[in-house]
């Protein structure tokens, strides 16, 4: 880019997220920021101001600021619209994540014809528990209308690029369907074994765990329930913080499950995923999990809910532990299954480690998201 007194400069990227815990979404982003290193300004916006807690994964290296915005959710008005569309004028590039950046996107598309606003690049990676059921006809209708001059609309899943084309109507080249990658070979180290601080490993027990954002949809409240069925064997792990921590504190107290350790946010998966003898993904809602991708390339086998693509993300041989949503007895015979057999638990994770190794590594999807953004800024090569 061109500052206005000629002089080249950094692109400066402004990311507006739903929240800024780390999630899945959260976890890409950061990574792909880490990645360019100081080849772009960032400036960070949460929806939700007090879960920022992606930030501390940032390198030190990364320009980033984290300004204070316009509030991206509220009741919808002209002069929050107004307030949104002055506030991304400052920018090269805006990049829109989830439901909760929805109104940012409906700014920018009702003032960029009178204000010359930069490009925008909607990410949707999800729904939250208010749409795991269903979508919303008026959320439907709503993103419509935002969406249909943005630049881009990244989706990480099929079933999200269905739901794109069909349910919001984006046209079939605007809609880029990415899948999420990771580092893998960073995955084969060994964690330590007091990797979880104040963990209290017991004689004879395999440590089943989960790494996710704690809130209602990732209902790690059901995990509870049917670890808890399996407390002669089997330790819960859950790595992770968010609102739904007391409740699920409460779950194990109120089953007297004394084998639940809660690890709290811990940066870094690779360090201490591979610690996990089982790893267990209990949402009601997913698309394309990162933390399943790590477990898969830390070897471990893998018992979740059948959402999103995850019945398609993983090993074949591991496709049979991947139960419906409704079926927490499935859930538990599942895990019991896997508690009981040392041989089964080591084929399908090799399974799922070469899968990974093999579809899900990072050096693609960097490339990809480098070209997209590069694109908008029309500057291709600035980010590889």
């Amino acid at each position: 880019m061109v500052d206005a007194a000629g002089t080249r400069r950094q692109p400066r990227i402004l990311h507006l997220h739903s929240s800024f815990d780390l999630g899945g979404k959260e976890a890409r982003a950061v990574r792909l920021m880490n990645l360019w290193e100081d080849r772009a300004e960032h400036a960070i916006v949460s929806g939700v101001p007090a879960m920022m807690a992606a930030r501390a994964a940032i390198d030190a290296g990364v320009p980033v600021s984290f300004p204070a915005a316009p509030p991206l959710a509220g009741r919808p008005s002209p002069a929050r619209f107004l307030a949104l569309a002055r506030f991304m004028r400052d920018y090269d590039l805006v990049l829109t994540y989830n439901w909760g950046a929805m109104d940012a996107v409906m700014a920018h598309r009702l003032a960029t014809p009178f204000m010359g606003l930069p490009p925008l690049i909607h990410h949707e990676d999800g729904f939250n528990s208010d749409e795991s059921g269903g979508l919303k006809p008026a959320r439907n209708r709503y993103r419509r209308i935002a969406l249909a001059p943005a630049r881009a609309l990244v989706v990480p899943s099929r079933r999200l690029e269905a739901i794109a084309r069909d349910a919001w109507h984006q046209a079939r080249h605007r809609v880029h369907p990415m899948p999420n990658g990771i580092d893998t070979a960073l995955y084969a180290h060994t964690p330590d074994a007091d990797v979880f601080p104040g963990l209290v490993r017991e004689p004879g027990k395999l440590l089943v765990g989960t790494l996710a954002g704690l809130r209602p949809v990732k209902n790690v409240r059901r995990l509870v329930r049917v670890v808890a069925q399996h407390r002669a064997q089997l330790q819960l792990v859950v790595v992770g913080d968010g609102p739904e921590r007391e409740a699920i504190v409460a779950e194990a107290e109120a089953l007297g499950f004394d084998g639940l350790h809660m690890a709290g946010f811990m940066a870094d998966p690779w360090r201490f995923i591979g610690a996990f003898d089982i790893f267990a993904l209990s949402s009601d809602s997913e698309q394309f999990p990162i933390s399943l991708v790590e477990a898969m390339a830390s070897g471990l086998p893998v018992v979740s809910t059948d959402v999103g693509d995850v019945a398609d993300m993983v090993a074949e041989d591991n496709r049979a532990f991947v139960v419906p949503c409704a079926r927490e007895d499935a859930f538990g015979a599942a895990l019991g299954t896997l508690a009981k057999d040392a041989v089964l638990r080591a084929r399908l994770g090799a399974a799922n480690r070469s899968k990974a190794q093999a579809m899900f590594a990072e050096t693609g999807m960097r490339a990809a998201y480098a070209r997209l953004y590069g694109e908008a800024l029309e500057q291709p090569d600035v980010l590889l």
